[in-house]
């Protein structure tokens, strides 16, 4: 999830209708967790894993991305879902203490699960969801037969969205990595795929943040607030040591580079430090074409063999989700059941 500049940015709310019209890059991966954590199993003896078709495959996935993304059709909102390419090799060591933390979590797992004890399983099932390969793909299909276009990253996906962004390819980067700053997404937006949602008993909102204007307000510019990520942590660094986003500021407001400030706090600067800087002011990032990113027709018979024939969506869900498309007016009139095809 990379640094958390929480501490020091001021969000402003947006509701959904707000970003009509706009092409908001969606952080596919981080999205697809979402889902995958949340529509589980949770029955008295449920497994705690993502809900499945009747022939065992996950579709959870697929549910919370068909849902959400109609939301977005019915706001008006261009969605354009970005999926995380090839890691960076400096993104290694991150990766492999992640893989370590999910092979422990399966292994208590496992033990839960024979033990029968249900409810810790189910919690523990929460640390080894894994968007698959397979996952992926179908996501795609289905993002293709509701006509939203996705964009393959050439490495991180907010870095990808974010890259595109600053070229005018998109309006608005939505993700909840605040590393999409870093990056220098003009706009970032958290919680979109969340909106409206509960958690904890509290309705979650969408907020905006504003690059310029939260740089502005805490005096920093891009290289400095680069800096300031860096030594707070991020996925190719794990920081400076007692450094946090308020002290990291202060500390930079003061000495003004990362440098600076490990020679004031008798500390060794990272010796790659210009690798892990171009990672965020030059992201690899695939070529785009903005004139692809718009919406296309909406494959309702195709649809419907994808999800109610193949993987058993029930015809309510189907049916709700044709209505609201109908709404949109991206969807002709008669009817869209699996008896019309």
């Amino acid at each position: 999830m990379g640094c958390n500049l929480k501490d020091l940015a001021t969000p402003v709310r947006v509701r959904l209708p707000d970003l009509a019209g706009q092409r908001v890059g969606i952080d596919a991966f981080l999205t697809a967790f979402q889902f995958l954590t949340t529509m589980r199993d949770r029955s008295p003896e449920g497994d705690g894993m993502p809900l499945r078709a009747p022939d065992g495959r996950y579709v959870a996935h697929l549910m919370g991305f068909l849902q959400r993304t109609v939301t977005l059709l019915e706001s008006g909102i261009v969605p354009v879902f970005v999926f995380d390419g090839p890691s960076p090799a400096l993104k290694e060591a991150e990766l492999a203490s992640r893989r370590a933390r999910r092979e422990e979590a399966e292994e208590q797992y496992a033990a839960a699960r024979a033990a029968g004890d249900h409810r810790l399983a189910q919690k523990l099932a929460a640390r080894i969801m894994h968007y698959s390969p397979e996952m992926v793909e179908e996501t795609k299909t289905m993002l293709g037969l509701l006509g939203v276009p996705w964009v393959a990253a050439a490495a991180e996906g907010e870095g990808q969205a974010a890259v595109m962004a600053k070229r005018g390819h998109l309006d608005v980067v939505a993700t909840q990595d605040w590393d999409a700053l870093l990056y220098g997404s003009p706009v970032l937006v958290r919680h979109l795929m969340a909106d409206g949602s509960k958690s904890y008993g509290k309705v979650i909102h969408a907020e905006r943040i504003d690059l310029d204007a939260m740089r502005e307000a805490i005096g920093l510019t891009q290289d400095q607030l680069v800096d300031l990520g860096i030594m707070i942590g991020t996925d190719f660094h794990p920081g400076v040591r007692g450094v946090g986003p308020k002290t990291g500021l202060k500390l930079l407001q003061k000495h003004g580079t990362l440098e600076g400030v490990c020679e004031a706090k008798e500390v060794e600067a990272p010796e790659n430090i210009d690798e892990i800087r171009a990672i965020f002011h030059d992201h690899p990032a695939s070529d785009t074409d903005p004139a692809a990113l718009v919406l296309g027709p909406v494959d309702a018979k195709g649809l419907t063999q994808f999800l109610q024939v193949e993987r058993g969506f029930s015809q309510r869900r189907m049916d709700d989700a044709f209505d609201r498309l109908k709404n949109t007016g991206r969807l002709g009139g008669g009817q869209t059941s699996l008896f019309s095809f």
